[in-house]
């Protein structure tokens, strides 16, 4: 049995203790997990629940240390820290940030990929995901043991948009993934890629005019302050996978490499549940609060006839056709 701790911050490696004298000498094992968030956050409320979870499953002494706020970096760190094996054991992550390792990946949760809620629920049961998933864990050394997500993405912007005219030439903020700026084009506007914590001072210093997100992001950024319209695109559904270390996986027990998958999966399916329901529960609340104003988009229709062989090319060049084929005909 192997005790990991974080040495030093960000740049720190976790380490494994020799074992030494008896089993009940040895200290605990130490799993270190990152976050951008706060407590109000879904992404935090659904690592406290895998932390939950393990620690039942497990049943033996065993300590999670939670980074809240961004103190480890962002996503795309998390997630390369994880494939490196150093300071990161667990944490929630876009698939825009595995595109590194994974073509696939961004794929995931890409624009106007579910129809809406009752399919994106559909897919993941089905389980439709699990060829991205192997393709990231041989390719990154990182496992995706769980799906948390659920949020409707929207167009927040500095001026009231709700047709496609509005849009053209829209400089927006798009995750990094190539999908994003490849749709974001495809339906006439200017995307540009530029990190999530300068996305704020980037529209305030008008550098761009709009970015994207679900409501959480909107309300934890407070990207409402500098741009209050929301054009309801409903665009992309979320799917934030739980991510763990393989490398970190691998020196673990077996029974508590057993319940690290089985949390994993049971706090995914928890966090969906939190986000897709506290959504639309977060606009309003923002709305009536004169935070913002949603302005439903009149041609959301037409927008997805533009990204549709965008995506269906994209999907052939990743080789992600076939899951592509299986998610829209899912019913």
């Amino acid at each position: 049995m192997k005790r990991r701790i974080l040495m030093g911050g960000i740049a720190a490696t976790a380490v494994a203790a020799p074992f030494v004298g008896s089993a009940r000498a040895q200290a605990p094992i130490t799993l270190n997990g990152a976050v951008q968030f706060n407590d109000d956050h879904a992404f935090n409320k659904a690592l406290l629940k895998f932390e939950e979870l393990v620690k039942k499953y497990y049943g033996k002494p065993i300590n999670f240390v939670l980074h809240r706020n961004s103190a480890l970096g962002l996503e795309k760190q998390y997630f390369e820290y994880m494939a490196q094996g150093k300071a990161v054991d667990y944490a929630i992550v876009s698939p825009a940030h595995m595109s590194t390792f994974s073509k696939a990946a961004p794929f995931i949760d890409a624009p106007f990929l579910f129809r809406d809620l009752a399919h994106w629920n559909k897919v993941l049961e089905a389980d439709l995901l699990k060829p991205v998933g192997d393709e990231v864990a041989q390719k990154a050394d990182v496992m995706l043991i769980g799906y948390a997500g659920g949020g409707t993405r929207n167009i927040f912007i500095n001026k009231p948009m709700s047709t496609l005219a509005d849009i053209k030439g829209l400089k927006v903020r798009v995750q990094g993934a190539p999908i994003w700026s490849k749709t974001f084009a495809a339906a006439g506007m200017s995307p540009t890629v530029i990190a999530y914590n300068e996305v704020y001072n980037a529209i305030q210093n008008n550098v761009i005019a709009a970015g994207e997100n679900e409501a959480a992001g909107v309300e934890t950024m407070k990207f409402y302050e500098v741009a209050p319209n929301l054009a309801m695109t409903e665009h992309a559904i979320t799917i934030r996978p739980i991510c763990f270390s393989s490398k970190t996986f691998k020196t673990l027990p077996k029974d508590l490499q057993a319940a690290i998958i089985k949390a994993g999966k049971e706090a995914g399916a928890y966090g969906r549940q939190i986000e897709s329901s506290e959504d639309a529960q977060k606009l309003v609340t923002m709305e009536k609060a004169g935070k913002l104003k949603r302005i439903p988009f009149k041609d959301r229709a037409e927008m997805k006839n533009m990204v549709d062989p965008v995506m269906a090319t994209y999907a052939k060049e990743i080789g992600a056709d076939a899951i592509y084929a299986k998610i829209v005909a899912l019913n």
